[in-house]
């Protein structure tokens, strides 16, 4: 079972293939403050909402200084359909292994359909520009989330 992160703590270092195979790692980011977000699967319903979400947001996001990455269990080929098929502009990352999941406590049991199951926990974690996490946010909603990041940071 992974830990919840806490605000203050240094975000868990990755490197992970994009939508396309290649490499992107939190350290490329260095020096900017970076949201990520994890989500069970491609080319759901809440999912797409909030990839869409995200990607209707990411010109605002990225004016105040802030990337947006996310990461899911599925492998580069769905995220590359997902990216194409919805014209998302986020950075998706895959992570099959879900080491990174893990890492940032977005893996382990949570409540399905009222059943405890073991999956991706919708979680967003917002990195400072030294690395360190500002916020961590764990079985958030799919639909508005987006719009309550943006208040909650003040932008």
């Amino acid at each position: 079972m992974s830990e919840r992160l806490q605000p203050g703590t240094t975000a868990p270092a990755f490197t992970l293939p994009d939508a396309d195979g290649k490499e992107v790692s939190l350290a490329d980011h260095a020096g900017r403050k970076v949201i990520v977000y994890f989500y069970p699967a491609a080319l759901t319903p809440g999912c797409t909402k909030q990839a869409c979400d995200f990607t209707d947001n990411l010109a605002f996001l990225s004016g105040h200084g802030y990337d947006v990455i996310g990461i899911s269990p599925d492998k580069p080929e769905k995220l590359a359909k997902f990216r194409d098929q919805e014209d998302l502009k986020v950075t998706l990352l895959a992570d099959p292994a879900k080491e990174t999941l893990e890492a940032y406590g977005a893996f382990g049991e949570k409540k399905l359909y009222g059943k405890t199951v073991i999956g991706v926990i919708r979680s967003t974690v917002i990195i400072d520009e030294q690395g360190k996490v500002e916020r961590a946010l764990y079985n958030v909603k799919a639909t508005g989330h987006v719009a309550k990041i943006i208040k909650d940071l003040g932008l």
